[in-house]
Formats: structure tokens, C-alpha cells, sequence
């Protein structure tokens, strides 16, 4: 059979289909097994089977183990009810070598249920990506009548109780900030929009993830751009539960046909680590992909939002020898430079002679050994701000002609798929790159992860959601703009809280962990991240301030995170916006020797720049908390725990004996190899190891 089209391939066949190849002839036919638990069709691979019975409900396996029962898993949302079971019509199995992802198979059923509604079902594996199925539902309306659609659902699967319970990973943003990886509690219940969670928290990474000890389900979407569908998953009576969803009301007149977005379906055994991956390696084959970061991205990182929005320059350039002292190499100028969110104008109380001010200060920043960043919330704009009054036409308006707002600021959201918006700050950012001589960029604000349809008629969008596609293609935008004015850039996107925007990360050479709330953020972000970034682009653990005790510096350390502090000295801030913490940011005689510590050490061993292991450890399951990395022929290990006594076990090593280190502590602890890897440890908080081949040990 010639190759197939990838039209063809990834986006479902017009027509029904029916007949196809010949049943005995068909791989998933030869299941004897299958056939006599109701199977009328199985779409596999090594890992995942997913079986059809003649309503084309199905089940799962792992490994030919089962993992569900029938259930309805693909199903049309009517404004009345769910439309659930299509009697069984045909099917057919072909194979298929798709340019970006290589050679695979799909097989298609079709079905008819009993008010006229026709279900066709493609299911496709990719020899690369064993254990993920990319699927799409087509449904055609031939019943003789309109339907209302509430929407459609894929990949609806109820995973069983098993001792330990279940935990959970959730690409979508929500306002409260709260973890990305969590248990399942007997109440959890989180919908998981990928539309907008409130004004301005919107958007994340389409991908949500179950998993049990044994084996987990991960489900999402695979397009090239941002799509409002939302990822559902429950603690049920008797498991857990987990769906792909679109809440898009629409109108299906006779002979019309809905098609689904394709979306995913993944089994795997571990965390979230591996299926994020393969949807990283997916993505990563259609195009989007993290840029190399360069050299720079990987740095110690000081920020002078310790002095806050009412900080004064010369409080900043004294305290830049302290931060070179310590080994710091960025110093990033953050909120309070401009008069205002919108205009981005120099505050003349800080720089009076303007833009000449502001080349001095970079200057002086360099002059001390330091690179310079400046902080900047571009879409934002202040009620006053002449950006306002002069050019209402770049707002985002809902569909009632509201206002967005970004509430942080009190500002007002712009459209990103505007093109004035657009042509306005790659002149801002160019100027601060190619004039004022600022060799990095912190965009910042929660509302830059995702933006709402918008309806501005100015605009004239060919669908509101316009601005949802268009904002990827702004980061971009202002991406190449940095990069064309300093080839070398460092473009940081910080959207404050809100979870990972995969379809941002072409522009991004450096996330951070993006306003940690806790220690734990930081650590499982950082899994998180490192499977969706890869080893190009550059985590960063964020302000260390705002980890657990403030001084948690092995959190990202341990990882692989760029390490940051927002330190002041000789004193705090007269004029903090908050009260204070305990002991306040200013770096006295005790934080300092910690702070140069971990400094010295992170610098030593570089280990973001070592391949991140995150299949080793599940992060949920393994206690204590465990992370590991590969460089330059050792392993590191990282632990976490508030106080342990007992055994680590060291994975993933390879031939011959290991020396293992205590980092922090510069201690001996041991020897180990792969078939004896277990050491007994005693630590507060932490234990940062160092495995180190015996034989090549200097």
C-alpha cells in the first residue's frame, strides 16, 4: 500500500467507512482472548491496547494486562443528554508513514447510533512513541434534524482502586495557584480548563495525567495551537477518573460533520515524567520545540525586586558588587523602571535624562562583571497611561465589549493578535536590546500564559479565537525581535503562577518556577518542565526567597534549576508594598556564607546542563522525594524529606563500583553499584549525592 497522505492520516477520512480490510487478516484480529471478552476490533501497539466491543465502548490494556472495563469513552454532548453507544458498522486498519512521526498503523471504526448519528473513530500509533495513541472522533448528523451540541468528550477512562491511591498532574492554569502534581483526595475534583480560569489566569499545557503504582492514563490534545478544551479528573467511589473534553456549544444541521481535535491517549507505569515526554517528542516533530538557550541562560541569577516597585538606582548598583562577590552573573532590573504598565516610558524621578540614564545603568551593571536584564508585562496596559487613550484599538474585548483585566497592575489586557499591538512592543523591545543595551528580557504577569476569544471589532478577527492561536505567534514576534537586536538574548517568560504554556516555549529560553508557593513547587515543576522543555531551554527555581524557609536553594539546586535570589544589602527596603518576612531579604553575615555555598556549588557541577532522569523516581510514590541526573559520567541524587533515617535507593547506574559523596556536607557516605545500590542516610530537609565512577575518579 503506498503512503498515506498525512491528511489522510491524522485528520479522519470524509465519508463513512465501512468493510476494509479483510477481518482474519487484521493483527488485532489474531486475540482470541480479546474476541471472547467482546472485542469486535483492538487498535495496539507493544504497550497499549485499546479494544472495541459493538457499541465502540472500550477497554484498556498495559502490556496485554487489562486495565479497564467497556466504558464509553468517546461520546457526543448533546444540550439533552450524551449520545454514548453506535452500533458497530466497519472498520478497517491501514498503514501509514507520516513525514514528521514515521511509520505507524491506524485502525478506523465507524458506528451508527440508533437516532442516525454516524461515529467514525481513528486510532493511530507511531512505532517512535510506543504506549500513545493519537485519536479523532468525526460525527455526522443524519438524522433528518438539527442537534444542539453541548460539546464531546475522548478518551473517558475509569481506572480501578489500588492500595496507595492515585495521583495527578494538571497542565491547566488556575487562579489560586495551586500544585500541578497532587494526590487524589476522596473529594479531588478538578475541571481543568485550558479556557480562561478567571480575567487573566488562562491557558497551560493541554495534558492531564493519572497514575496509580502499576500504570497510568494520560490524556490531551496534540494541535499546533492553543484549543479551550478542558481535561476532567475526579476521585470516583470506586477509582479515578480522567477525560479530553470541548464545552463548545454548536449547531449540527443535517449532513453536517463535527470532528474532534486529535487528541492523545498514553498508558504508562511511573509519574507524569514519561508521558509528558512523549508529548514533548510529538510536539517536537510537528514543529514546536524549545530553542537553544544560550550559555548565559544558565547562570546565577540576582533581581533587584528585593528593593521593590520604590526602589532607587543607586541602591541597585551598590549592591551589585555583593552579588558578583557571590558568584551571581545576571542582575535584573524588575518592576517600577517605567512610569507606567502601557506607555513603558522611564520614570523620570529614576532616570531624569531619560534614555541616556538608563545606557549608564546598564553600563555600570557591566562594569561590575554582571549582565543585565530588564523586567517588562507586555499586553498590559494602566487606566491613564497615554497607551490607553491613544490606542483603545489594541484592547482585548470579550463579547459583550468588556474589558480584560490584569489584576495585579489594575491594567487592561491588549489583543496579542493585533498587529499594531504586535508592530508596538517589537519597537519597545528592540529599543531596550538594541539601544538601551540590556542583554535580557523577564517578561512577567499572570495574564501572558493565555488570553480570551476576543471581539473587538477593530481587530476584524476571523474567529475571537484569533487571540487564543495569536499569542504564541507574539512571543515569537518579540523572540526574534530580541534576538535580531542581540543574537545572544535571553528571553525569560515568568507568567506568574499559572502553569506552563507549552505552545509559548519556541520563544522561551528560560521558565521559571514562576512565584513558587512552596518548596514542593519548585521540585515538581521542575519534573514537570524538564520533560516538557527537554535539555535546550532553561529552568530556573526562581527567587529563592520564596521557597520553604527562604534559604531552600537545594529545591533547585537538587533538580536542575538555575539558581536566584532577589537579596538586598546593606539593609531592606524602607518602603516594602507588604509587610516584610522575618529577617526581611537583606543578606546578613549567616545567609551570606549559605548563600555563597550554594552558589559555589551549583557553578561546580552545573546541573542543568546534565540530562535530567525523571523516570527513575516516581515523584509521587518513592519516599523519599527523589530526583536524579546524569553528567560528565557521575550521578547525582537529590532526596527530600523533613527528616529521614534509612535507606536511598541510587537507580539508573552502570557498570563498576561508585564513590558516593554528600555535596553539601563534603562527606564520604559510601560505595555502591547497580546491583547493590542502597545506602543508609540521615538528613534534615535534604541530601544532595554525588556517584562517582571509582575507577575514573581522580
Amino acid at each position: 500500500m503506498p503512503p498515506i497522505a498525512r491528511r489522510t492520516v491524522l485528520k479522519l477520512v470524509a465519508g463513512s467507512v465501512a468493510g476494509g480490510v479483510a477481518w482474519a487478516t487484521l493483527p488485532w484480529a489474531q486475540s482470541a482472548s480479546l474476541r471472547s471478552k467482546g472485542a469486535v476490533a483492538v487498535a495496539r501497539d507493544p504497550v497499549l491496547s485499546i479494544a472495541f466491543d459493538h457499541r465502540l465502548h472500550t477497554a484498556l490494556a498495559y502490556q496485554g494486562k487489562p486495565l479497564t472495563p467497556y466504558q464509553a469513552s468517546e461520546s457526543l454532548l448533546l444540550a439533552e443528554g450524551e449520545v454514548q453507544d453506535f452500533a458497530l458498522a466497519g472498520r478497517q486498519e491501514l498503514p501509514i508513514d507520516d513525514p514528521r512521526h514515521g511509520a505507524g498503523h491506524q485502525l478506523i471504526v465507524s458506528g451508527r447510533s440508533d437516532r442516525g448519528i454516524e461515529k467514525q473513530v481513528a486510532v493511530t500509533f507511531f512505532d517512535a512513541l510506543p504506549g500513545l495513541a493519537v485519536l479523532q472522533t468525526r460525527y455526522r448528523n443524519q438524522s433528518g434534524t438539527a442537534l444542539q451540541i453541548a460539546g464531546w468528550r475522548n478518551s473517558a477512562h475509569e481506572l480501578a482502586d489500588a492500595p496507595g491511591g492515585f495521583w495527578s498532574f494538571s497542565g491547566a492554569t488556575h487562579t489560586d495557584r495551586r500544585d500541578w502534581v497532587q494526590p487524589l483526595k476522596p473529594d479531588f475534583e478538578q475541571r481543568n480548563t485550558l479556557s480562561m480560569d478567571s480575567s487573566d489566569y488562562g491557558g497551560g499545557t493541554p495534558v492531564a495525567n493519572i497514575w496509580r503504582r502499576d500504570a497510568g492514563l494520560a490524556v490531551g490534545h496534540v494541535e499546533p495551537a492553543p484549543r479551550l478544551l478542558d481535561l476532567p479528573v475526579r476521585k470516583t467511589a470506586g477509582g479515578a477518573s480522567i477525560a479530553i473534553e470541548s464545552p463548545q456549544a454548536s449547531v449540527l444541521e443535517p449532513g453536517q460533520t463535527l470532528v474532534t481535535e486529535r487528541t492523545l491517549l498514553a498508558v504508562h507505569t511511573g509519574d507524569h515524567f514519561a508521558p509528558l515526554q512523549q508529548y514533548r517528542q510529538f510536539m517536537q516533530d510537528e514543529g514546536i520545540a524549545g530553542p537553544q538557550a544560550p550559555e548565559s541562560a544558565f547562570a546565577p541569577v540576582w533581581c533587584a525586586w528585593g528593593y521593590e516597585r520604590d526602589f532607587n538606582v543607586e541602591q541597585i548598583v551598590a549592591t551589585l558588587p555583593k552579588a558578583r562577590e557571590l558568584g551571581f552573573e545576571w542582575a535584573v532590573l524588575d518592576d517600577g523602571w517605567q512610569t507606567n504598565e502601557g506607555d513603558w516610558r522611564l520614570d523620570p524621578r529614576k532616570f531624569p535624562r531619560g534614555d541616556e540614564d538608563m545606557r549608564a545603568f546598564v553600563e555600570r551593571i557591566r562594569a561590575h562583571g554582571m549582565r543585565p536584564r530588564l523586567w517588562l508585562a507586555p499586553l498590559a496596559a494602566d487606566p491613564g497611561s497615554d497607551a490607553l487613550h491613544e490606542h483603545a484599538d489594541m484592547l482585548l474585548l470579550d463579547q459583550n465589549g468588556a474589558f480584560q483585566t490584569v489584576t495585579w497592575w489594575n491594567a487592561l489586557t491588549q489583543c496579542p493578535a493585533y498587529q499594531p499591538t504586535i508592530d508596538f512592543y517589537v519597537a519597545l523591545v528592540k529599543k531596550i536590546i538594541g539601544d538601551w543595551g540590556f542583554e535580557g528580557l523577564k517578561l512577567d504577569g499572570q495574564h501572558l500564559n493565555g488570553v480570551a476569544p476576543c471581539y473587538n471589532p477593530a481587530h476584524k478577527h476571523a474567529h475571537p479565537t484569533d487571540s487564543v492561536e495569536g499569542l504564541a505567534k507574539f512571543w515569537k514576534a518579540i523572540y526574534k525581535a530580541a534576538h535580531e537586536a542581540n543574537p545572544e538574548a535571553v528571553v525569560e517568560l515568568c507568567p506568574c503562577g499559572t502553569a506552563f504554556a507549552f505552545h509559548n516555549l519556541p520563544a522561551t529560553d528560560q521558565y521559571p518556577s514562576s512565584d513558587p508557593l512552596s518548596s514542593w513547587q519548585v521540585r515538581s515543576k521542575g519534573k514537570s518542565i524538564k520533560a516538557l522543555i527537554g535539555n535546550r531551554s532553561s529552568y530556573a527555581g526562581d527567587h529563592v526567597e520564596l521557597s520553604d524557609g527562604r534559604d531552600d536553594f537545594a529545591s533547585s539546586v537538587g533538580v536542575g534549576a538555575v539558581i536566584s535570589s532577589k537579596f538586598t544589602w546593606p539593609k531592606d527596603t524602607e518602603h516594602p508594598t507588604a509587610p516584610l518576612p522575618p529577617g526581611g531579604f537583606v543578606l546578613n553575615a549567616e545567609k551570606e556564607a549559605l548563600w555563597r555555598k550554594w552558589v559555589d556549588l551549583y557553578k561546580q557541577h552545573m546541573l542543568p546542563k546534565g540530562e535530567y532522569l525523571g523516570g527513575l523516581y516516581d515523584i509521587g510514590f518513592d519516599k523519599p522525594e527523589a530526583h536524579a541526573i546524569r553528567k560528565d559520567g557521575a550521578m547525582y541524587y537529590s532526596f527530600y524529606a523533613a527528616d529521614w533515617n534509612g535507606p536511598v535507593q541510587l537507580r539508573g547506574l552502570g557498570q563498576g563500583r561508585y564513590r558516593v559523596r554528600d555535596l553539601f556536607n563534603e562527606t564520604d557516605v559510601g560505595e555502591v553499584d547497580a546491583g547493590s545500590d542502597t545506602l543508609k542516610v540521615t538528613f534534615k530537609r535534604f541530601v544532595l549525592l554525588q556517584a562517582t565512577p571509582m575507577e575514573t575518579r581522580a
